[in-house]
């Protein structure tokens, strides 16, 4: 604890002490998942903490999907980032211990494929030939660029990837190469999505993939790949617009939070729960996310109030699911 602060504590003790008013303790949130969603959730979490002049403590975890799911299914956490809807085998360990949630989508993702700004090769690449990259069947036996397309260099092929915790992981291979966790082990895998970042960033050969909102913030260290998701279709690079009109495929994703229906009904966690979707509109395009329309947030906001509990997606990931598809299903 810095000197300042060391300061402050001890005045807010020397003031209950004096009679100048007693030390109110502070509330806490405790929220932990994903890192895709951890941008939107701690700019959230920042300015709501603000509005409750630090009276309520918001604590933002980045353990990954499946590590938030566990934590959260265990009753330990009040709310669960998540960048893919909850599986089944995660409702049933929360059925088991007594965890009922609410679902509530936040905004969209463009997962994005990234290269080294020195690849003047790979700018385009099919959905095809990410497989050849990713699946399990690659693993040693894809070392080089020139095994996927004979007319790019015989260059080493580096690649990082998130970590088998990560909805990311999860999603992609499950959109790349048919089954969700089905992929090579050769890689270099981080719940961190900076890691990876760095190392694509120092690897000429390198590949990876990640979140959106991370990519345009290191848009000076890496640069995107254009996706040809089918044959006589223009390359498509992640953007807000391709995400909006629903070009981005398979590749765009909605995330989101599940909240711990206990928890809801303490008063700090129901103020958070509602600031977020009262102000997670701007917020997430602040952060660079693709935000919902504002109707989704207002639906998520009467979800919330009506305690409805469950999830609209069966247990299952809905692979190229479009911001249209999904302001449908969350209308049922």
């Amino acid at each position: 604890m810095k000197i300042a602060e060391l300061g402050a504590v001890a005045a807010l003790v020397l003031a209950g002490v004096s009679g100048a008013g007693p030390v109110q303790a502070q509330s806490l949130v405790k929220v932990d998942g994903s890192s895709t969603v951890y941008p939107i959730t701690e700019a959230v979490a920042e300015d709501f903490q603000k509005s409750k002049k630090n009276s309520v403590r918001v604590t933002v975890g980045i353990s990954g999907t499946g590590g938030g799911f566990k934590r959260f299914c265990r009753g330990e956490t009040d709310i669960s980032d998540a960048s893919r809807p909850i599986t089944k085998k995660e409702m049933d360990d929360c059925k088991a211990a007594g965890v009922e949630y609410i679902e509530l989508p936040v905004a969209y993702d463009a997962l994005t494929v990234v290269i080294n700004p020195k690849n003047d090769w790979a700018k385009t690449m099919t959905v095809a030939q990410l497989k050849a990259i990713w699946e399990p069947a690659a693993q040693g036996k894809i070392t080089n660029w020139n095994q996927i397309n004979p007319a790019w260099p015989d260059r080493p092929l580096k690649l990082y990837g998130p970590g088998a915790d990560s909805g990311t992981f999860e999603y992609f291979t499950e959109a790349i190469n048919g089954k969700a966790k089905a992929t090579r082990g050769d890689f270099t895998a981080s719940e961190d999505d900076n890691v990876l970042v760095q190392g694509v960033a120092r690897d000429v050969g390198g590949l990876g993939y990640f979140g959106f909102a991370y990519y345009t913030e290191n848009k000076d260290k890496v640069a995107p790949v254009a996706l040809l998701a089918a044959s006589g279709k223009p390359a498509v690079a992640p953007s807000v617009e391709t995400v909006i009109n629903g070009t981005y495929q398979p590749l765009a994703r909605p995330i989101f939070i599940y909240v711990n229906a206990k928890s809801a009904d303490k008063p700090e966690v129901k103020e958070f729960v509602e600031y977020y979707m009262t102000h997670g509109e701007k917020l997430s395009k602040e952060v660079k996310y693709v935000s919902l329309p504002a109707k989704a947030y207002t639906y998520n906001l009467e979800h919330f109030q009506k305690r409805l509990k469950g999830t609209k997606f069966g247990g299952e990931n809905k692979v190229g699911l479009t911001i249209e598809e999904l302001m449908k299903l969350e209308a049922k």
